[in-house]
């Protein structure tokens, strides 16, 4: 009996990994794909890497905030563990489905929370403290993301053609989409990890750098097998912006996860992307970009996301207990 649960919880910790993988792989190198400076195959080899290195070099405080911060190590059993993760994968699975983004963070955490309410044991300051971020981030995305737009891309676009030719143009956006891609590509790993491993972390069925490898291993290879897809779309329709804009946004966004995964906060990266490409678009276009139907998803599924994983798991596990 345990050796079959513990197999669940390894396959439900994987089948999380390579789902979150996979839609990574559109953040991280959707700009350089689409902006040709990488084929497909060498995007997803890239993102696979990066992932694995930012989740092993830096994963591990977000790893313990999933794990035994919000709700205590002790209280998460193997099967608490595997009814969070497999809630926040239905989560995801429902918000894909819709065809509306949604965050693995935000769903991972409203899992955790769940099994909390049921035990009657969370750290409503540390959640407190989570949704500050989760609040800010897309703001100060969307903030630096219009500065960047407003100010600094002007400048740099007349850098570029006052001193360099037009195929020397090319080449350098090129190398910055591939260089801030990879760096989206470590943060993301760093970042979501957690979400895959966290809570087995907490009950005992890992250690933070097993939890750690398991997971980059995982996103890895999500980025391997089911990445091209969603990075050829979103890399079809990233091409239609100016690459510059888009080195900003990816630096931009990448930065503010790496610090948040310093800090030991899952954020959003589902949001803090769109946010600087909203804040970039409206440093051009104005305040109207602001009025889309997407933007509008995006706020209702920051919402939605983590009560329905909440309520899944805070169910599922009454139901069995």
């Amino acid at each position: 009996m345990d050796m079959l649960m513990t197999l669940a919880a390894l396959a439900t910790a994987m089948f999380m990994g390579i789902n979150i993988g996979g839609n990574n792989a559109a953040a991280s190198m959707g700009a350089a794909y689409g902006a040709k400076a990488r084929t497909k195959n060498q995007a997803i080899f890239l993102i696979a890497v990066f992932s694995l290195l930012g989740a092993v070099l830096n994963g591990g405080d977000v790893i313990k905030t999933l794990g035994g911060g919000i709700v205590p190590g002790n209280t998460m059993t193997l099967v608490a563990a595997i009814i969070a993760i497999a809630a926040a994968s239905i989560s995801l699975f429902i918000g894909n489905w819709l065809k509306v983004p949604i965050s693995s963070s935000q769903a991972a955490v409203g899992a955790v929370v769940g099994i909390g309410i049921f035990y009657g044991v969370l750290d409503t300051k540390l959640l407190s403290y989570i949704v500050v971020w989760w609040i800010a981030t897309p703001i100060l995305s969307f903030i630096l993301a219009y500065i960047a737009g407003k100010y600094i891309h002007p400048q740099v676009l007349v850098w570029l053609v006052d001193h360099e030719s037009e195929a020397q143009i090319r080449k350098i956006i090129g190398m910055l989409l591939t260089v801030t891609g990879c760096y989206v590509a470590y943060s993301a790993g760093a970042n979501n990890v957690a979400n895959a491993v966290g809570p087995f972390v907490g009950a005992g069925l890992l250690d933070p750098t097993n939890g750690a490898i398991l997971g980059g291993l995982t996103l890895g290879v999500g980025a391997l097998l089911i990445g091209g897809r969603v990075l050829q779309t979103v890399g079809d329709d990233i091409a239609e912006i100016c690459e510059i804009r888009a080195v900003f946004v990816e630096f931009i966004s990448a930065a503010i996860v790496h610090i948040a995964s310093i800090a030991g906060v899952p954020v959003a990266l589902g949001q803090i992307v769109p946010a600087a490409v909203i804040g970039i678009g409206c440093a051009k276009t104005g305040i109207a970009t602001v009025k889309s139907k997407t933007v509008k998803r995006i706020i209702v599924m920051w919402v939605v996301s983590p009560l329905i994983a909440s309520s899944l798991a805070y169910a599922t596990i009454r139901l069995m207990s």
